[in-house]
């Protein structure tokens, strides 16, 4: 049987700990028999879960009989790491164990060193501090999860399921994870990836500025074909100048700007009306439903169709 080790840490994510729980221990072989032994590890016995506090039934040393260990997030991710943690982690890496995380559970693997040199995900409002606190970590914000072989992370939240139905699939094959998935009534590979839940914003440009003007006056005529030239015209300015304004102001480029505004509003679009699909695109500024199509894909990861089915 395969024994997986779920290891909580003070403030941990409740969600995130019962995912792997919940997943594993449902999951049932052909012959009817448990396909996983959970183990819930702690550095002590108990642990501050922010809204309770739940008892650990087994330590830290239990991480070394395990074949898989799941490291779910926790509400403080940028909280150190207690060294025990940090060192049966990497004995567990150094002997070949599989470890994967949930959410901010990355920033656990990421503070142990495990990550380095390799691509990885977590929750997409926090692969920014992420990114800047190990640089060494190739950090992916728009997928679900990532699988390095030995080691996983995942996305928040949801994305957890997604990867404990992904590592029963490795372990036991397509069939038991469909059965397990089920029981989760959960697809057991969703179309898409994090991007289409990403919420786009845009670099604010400074209350005042020379480009507030232009901006408000872009949402406003999205509809129209609207050139480099046309933007700069109505700023006022050159081509060469409108760009420079907008890269210190929105760290961003006038038509990416743009472009990304038609999609937000296309979202918007979207979720709240009954239009088709290439009477939004032509709305928001696209000249043809294909280049809308492959521009909210690109954006989003999903088609618009799948978008709309998944959040109207």
């Amino acid at each position: 049987m395969h024994t997986v080790a779920v290891l909580a840490l003070d403030q941990v994510i409740p969600f995130d700990l019962s995912t792997p729980i919940e997943v594993f221990t449902r999951t049932r072989l052909p012959d009817g028999g448990a396909g996983y032994r959970v183990l819930v590890c702690a550095e002590r016995p108990e642990v501050d879960a922010g809204h309770f506090t739940l008892r650990a039934p087994w330590g830290l040393e239990a991480l070394r009989e395990a074949d898989t260990i799941i490291v779910p997030g926790t509400a403080e991710p940028a909280r150190p790491v207690p060294l025990a943690v940090h060192d049966a982690l990497t004995s567990a890496a150094a002997a070949g164990t599989r470890i994967a995380s949930i959410c901010s559970g990355t920033f656990i693997l990421a503070a142990a060193g495990l990550l380095d040199g390799l691509r990885a995900t977590t929750h997409w409002l926090a692969a920014e501090p992420l990114a800047e606190a190990y640089p060494a970590i190739d950090v992916d914000p728009a997928v679900l999860y990532v699988d390095n072989g030995q080691i996983l992370t995942s996305a928040g939240a949801a994305a957890g399921l997604d990867l404990c139905l992904h590592l029963i699939r490795r372990d036991y094959g397509s069939a038991i994870a469909a059965d397990a998935a089920r029981l989760s009534v959960m697809a057991l590979e969703r179309e898409g990836g994090q991007a289409q839940f990403i919420a786009l914003r845009h670099p604010p440009a400074p209350r005042g500025s020379a480009l507030e003007p232009t901006l408000l006056w872009m949402q406003e005529n999205l509809a129209r074909d609207l050139s480099l030239t046309d933007i700069a015209a109505r700023a006022g300015m050159s081509t060469r100048t409108l760009i420079r304004h907008f890269r210190e102001q929105t760290g961003t480029t006038p038509l990416q700007w743009l472009h990304r505004t038609r999609i937000r509003q296309a979202q918007h679009l979207l979720e709240t009306t009954q239009d088709a699909v290439e009477r939004i695109g032509s709305e928001v500024g696209f000249g043809s439903p294909t280049s809308f199509r492959e521009r909210f894909k690109r954006t989003t990861g999903v088609s618009p169709g799948t978008y709309r089915r998944a959040f109207r």
